[in-house]
């Protein structure tokens, strides 16, 4: 069942906002600040007014964003000052990303951090001269408020233009030069020296890489886990499953209805920002599906499958296709639908087995949530694990079966309680490029696991996409809502919505998926492409012009469009044949070379792809007929084995010639003795075709040790 977004629909709507589709916009729809949308008609007022722009930027499920909503925005004498000295526009960083990837450059250069709510003073001529994310009401602390603030602001608009201009002007510059090429090539030692960085950020107490506060970082994971496959390195793999145990056992993971939250506060994973958002699931769902790949241990498969199990529930519309978030509050408070006292689980479970759960998870009497006047929150806890269960069930006395029957009955019943609560609001945007990322997962994981329900999500998904996210053109659209689908995609709904087809290929090998993503590709390159420099930028030629065009290549909380647009060109040369993406995956290596080899650590998927790229790539094509046992086995055993640097392609003998349109290729590879046949194709050669699985194991395992 979906919660809206609290605030969504206010009573009092009494600025422009009222008339926007983002429930982030609408939560502040009744505020009696005189907000604008962003638009022409805010800058030119502003302009004709001579006034500063005041941008407020953050999105529906941000606990911090409500705070200062409530506190700050929703204050009559505060809106009085903003609206006599400021035109005030608000954002949706989830509808615009392009706008919020700007100004969050700007904080960064100008304070150092950044963080939402994103505040902004700029000019009407879109440069900003000062930058914060959270600001309160008052000062305390050192934070100086919006009270004192907003009189000086203006107060410095008014008597010292000449400063503001010129402090405008460098900030300006400095965004611009953001997006110019860092001089540099890529070298051999990049991958190597990617590593180095990644395990002396490693937390080996904890897991996980830096300190708090702690993100799942699921590209570095997949990082990791391709050194280890290149290296046989097992530090590496230690690494990645400490990590995924430390998430799944802490607070920061749902332990009763599932999903992860968007990250923990502390080192050891146990106190979570709880909102969840659909890219966290998707990301570190492909993260545990890889890792099963790699290592067969049941942990990994059963950790993505609770991921993908939390989106299917809680997540997924009915339609088939996926909402952005859950909030981080309920009942005006963070964490209150996912924290429980000693009575709530004594008064369902009775006193022996809310013994056990308390053990279980961590319950106390006086809580361990921190926060409030008292220091915890009205004596509530934050479930998380601490100790095998194997070492509960002994205290207890009891077999392991019998004690993993009673955990599983002691989930359930508080699940069952829980669902009884206030729900925290979802935030039901439908955003194209998290969506490709989901779609990426469910395919991957229905490939890896032989999941029927997950691939039948995957590809339901992509036809909702495909019909209801394109405009008349049959351009990509970022953001439906409400019945309406609107805003020009951007580099990441392209890439992220190729990487989904490519995966939903390489689980179901219909043609059809293949065939779309090389025309979407067509489409990206045609809207993107760099004719001048290379690389992709953020935003098509032809879009909205803003202070800068960026040109992106670092992670942020999920991959950058041009990383995984960077793997998707190596994978759809191999898939159909054609070289020309791989020229155009060179150049786009060659323009980042020199920011990837200044920052290893802030291009992890960058350095997926490149992995990829320097080999040794496999390309197996498998012909057979479809409902031939031998041809299901041979797919089955390429299925489930790790491969990173192998591509599938399988041409149905007997069936039409998409595939053979899509990769010319293949037109005169066939059967064999009349036996599914697999042709391994290493280094632009073929070697000699087999009907014999354990021999097309064999050539594949001499082509990975050179």
């Amino acid at each position: 069942m979906k919660h809206e977004i609290e605030g969504s629909a206010p009573q009092e709507k009494t600025n422009r906002l009222r008339f926007e589709k983002s429930p982030y916009l609408l939560q502040h729809a009744g505020n009696p600040v005189d907000w604008y949308p962003w638009g022409t008609e805010a800058f030119e007022r502003a302009k004709r007014e001579d006034t500063p722009v005041f941008l407020s930027i953050g999105y529906a499920t941000c606990h911090w964003c409500h705070v200062m909503a409530r506190e700050s925005f929703s204050d009559p004498g505060i809106a009085r000052m903003l609206n006599e000295s400021f035109v005030c526009i608000k954002v949706d960083r989830e509808e615009r990303p392009d706008i919020d990837q700007i100004y969050m450059h700007a904080c960064l250069l100008m304070t150092g951090r950044g963080g939402w709510p994103l505040t902004i003073v700029m000019t009407p001529d879109h440069r900003p001269f000062f930058a914060a994310s959270y600001v309160p009401k008052e000062s305390r602390f050192g934070m100086v408020g919006l009270l004192d603030l907003l009189p000086r602001l203006a107060d410095v608009w008014r008597t010292r233009r000449d400063e503001v201009l010129e402090s405008a002007d460098s900030i300006a510059d400095a965004i611009r030069g953001l997006s110019a090429p860092a001089e540099g090539a890529l070298e051999e030692s990049v991958l190597d020296d990617a590593y180095a960085v990644f395990a002396g950020m490693y937390d080996r107490e904890h897991g996980g890489f830096g300190t708090s506060p702690k993100f799942p970082s699921a590209s570095i994971l997949l990082f990791m886990l391709r050194w280890w496959k290149r290296t046989s390195d097992d530090a590496a793999l230690a690494m990645v499953r400490q990590t995924i145990e430390a998430i799944r056992s802490g607070g920061v993971f749902d332990q009763i209805g599932y999903g992860v939250h968007r990250y923990a506060t502390d080192e050891a994973w146990r106190i979570p920002h709880f909102e969840k958002m659909l890219y966290d699931q998707a990301m570190l769902a492909l993260a545990c599906t890889e890792a099963f790949q790699a290592t067969g241990t049941a942990f990994f498969r059963r950790t993505a499958s609770e991921l993908l199990d939390y989106a299917l529930r809680d997540l997924r519309s009915a339609e088939g296709v996926f909402y952005s978030a859950e909030d981080a509050e309920s009942e005006g408070e963070e964490g209150r639908y996912y924290t429980w006292t000693m009575g709530e689980l004594q008064a369902r479970l009775g006193r022996e087995d809310a013994a056990v759960a308390a053990d279980l998870f961590n319950v106390v009497h006086g809580g361990n949530f921190p926060g409030g006047a008292s220091g915890i929150h009205d004596g509530r806890n934050i479930l998380y694990r601490d100790e095998p269960g194997e070492n509960i069930a002994a205290r207890y006395g009891m077999d392991l079966p019998s004690f993993l029957r009673l955990e599983a009955d002691i989930r359930q019943d508080l699940f069952s309680l829980r669902e009884r609560r206030i729900r925290p609001p979802v935030d039901d945007k439908i955003l194209a490029d998290w969506n490709g990322l989901m779609i990426a997962a469910l395919a991957t994981a229905s490939d890896a696991f032989d999941d029927t329900e997950f691939r039948n999500a995957a590809e339901q998904a992509a036809a909702w996409m495909q019909e209801h996210l394109r405009d008349a053109n049959g351009r990509l659209l970022h953001r439906f809502r409400d019945g309406e689908a609107a805003i020009p995609g951007t580099l990441d709904d392209y890439a992220f919505f190729i990487w989904g087809l490519i995966e939903l290929y390489a689980a179901t090998y219909a043609p059809q998926y293949l065939k779309d993503a090389v025309s979407l590709q067509a489409q990206c390159d045609a809207l993107f492409w760099d004719t001048e420099n290379g690389g992709y930028f953020y935003t098509a030629g032809d879009a909205e012009p803003l202070l800068v065009r960026t040109k992106v290549c670092e992670d942020g909380a999920y991959p950058s469009g041009n990383a995984v647009a960077f793997l998707n060109l190596l994978r759809l040369a191999r898939l159909t044949g054609d070289m020309a993406y791989e020229s155009r995956a060179a150049d786009c290596a060659a323009v980042f070379a020199g920011q990837v080899m200044q920052a290893p650590a802030s291009h992890a998927f960058f350095l997926c792809g490149l992995d990829f790229a320097r080999g040794p790539t496999k390309e197996v094509v498998v012909v057979g007929p479809r409902d031939n046992p031998d041809t299901q086995r041979m797919l089955a055993a390429l299925r489930a084995a790790y491969l990173p640097r192998t591509i599938v392609v399988w041409v149905p003998a007997g069936e039409g010639s998409v595939i053979r349109e899509v990769a010319p290729y293949t037109g005169n590879l066939t059967m064999q003795e009349g036996k599914a046949t697999a042709y391994v194709c290493h280094k632009f050669r073929c070697i000699m075709p087999t009907t014999s699985i354990e021999a097309m194991l064999g050539l594949i395992r001499e082509i990975e040790e050179g």
